[in-house]
């Protein structure tokens, strides 16, 4: 079996070996495959491995020994599953294998727009607690997370993680979902199930874990973020085009809510015009809450067992 990886780098960037795939055959790693290439470096190929490049209904097509797509992620956008499928072509992909790891970055931005430790360290550095004449200062406002309402959209693997999280730092979960009877269950009488107008009017902190679709696309629109408190913090670390980023950064400028906390945006990398690059109390990380190396550690042994079954003529974490 020949195994091609098109774009390696973002899982691998040199910290994990791919000896698991070598094992299971002839294997090519590139760190990144530009569109133009993909074909030219998938010619060969049996099994590819993708995770950003696009394998479109052309592409496929253009493969002729193509029998195996593994994403290296979640989300399968990337491929036409419908095109593989009629080829007989499984696609695979690695499914909560970041859960943990993200349900963390919402604390990390949360925490940061709360707490300002980066803000005030960045003053320490500066010398202002030296020419402090007390024992302490601050210059913005600190904001405990105990009794303030979580809002959660979504209550997937991520979304009750994050849900049991805010219940462990003493907030009220408010979460809004497709199916409430299915997880009433496993988050809890604490938790509170509500319709998505409600949760944005209620909350204090509004974090986004619902998966792209053409229903969700600009949900958070100027509209809805209208109906936000003023003190509301918006977090999202699902997908970027779910907020109108344009309505979100006017917000935000006018002081309509207190700030935004994004690892996600609709264009990455962000076109330096951007305007949430620049909006005010606007963090913003570069896609980067799945990558912690234990979460990375977690995805290429899926991707590798999931080769592995494919290889001994198993299906395993099949989407099509």
């Amino acid at each position: 079996m020949k195994i091609v990886v098109l774009d390696g780098y973002a899982l691998n960037p040199g910290d994990m070996s791919w000896g698991a795939f070598e094992e299971l055959g002839e294997c090519q790693v590139f760190d990144r495959t530009p569109a133009e290439q993909v074909v030219e470096r998938a010619a060969a190929a049996d099994i590819v491995l993708t995770n950003k490049a696009v394998l479109s209904r052309e592409v496929i097509g253009k493969l002729p020994n193509l029998k195996y797509i593994g994403v290296t992620a979640t989300g399968t956008n990337v491929v036409d599953l419908a095109a593989a499928r009629e080829r007989g072509i499984p696609v695979t992909n690695v499914p909560a294998y970041s859960t943990r790891s993200v349900a963390q970055m919402v604390f990390a931005l949360l925490l940061e727009m709360t707490q300002q430790v980066g803000y005030h360290a960045r003053l320490v550095r500066e010398g202002r607690w030296s020419a402090s004449p007390d024992f302490c200062f601050w210059e913005r406002p600190l904001i405990e997370l105990e009794g303030l309402t979580m809002g959660i959209v979504g209550a997937g693997d991520i979304g009750s993680t994050v849900a049991k999280l805010a219940c462990a730092f003493g907030m009220k979960v408010l979460v809004t979902t497709r199916s409430p009877e299915k997880k009433r269950e496993v988050l809890g009488a604490e938790v509170r199930f509500v319709d998505l107008d409600t949760l944005f009017r209620e909350s204090d902190v509004i974090s986004l874990h619902c998966p792209l679709t053409p229903e969700t696309s600009g949900m958070v629109n100027a509209e809805r973020i209208g109906c936000m408190k003023s003190s509301a913090f918006l977090i999202n670390t699902g997908r970027g085009p779910l907020i109108d980023e344009k309505a979100l950064a006017e917000a935000l400028n006018a002081e309509r809510i207190a700030g935004a906390g994004l690892d996600v945006l609709s264009t990455e990398p962000p076109p330096a015009d951007n305007p949430l690059q620049m909006a005010k109390n606007c963090f913003i990380t570069p896609h980067i809450a799945w990558a912690t190396r234990a979460a990375r550690k977690r995805l290429m042994a899926t991707v590798a067992a999931n080769v592995a079954a494919f290889v001994a003529g198993r299906q395993q974490n099949v989407v099509n």
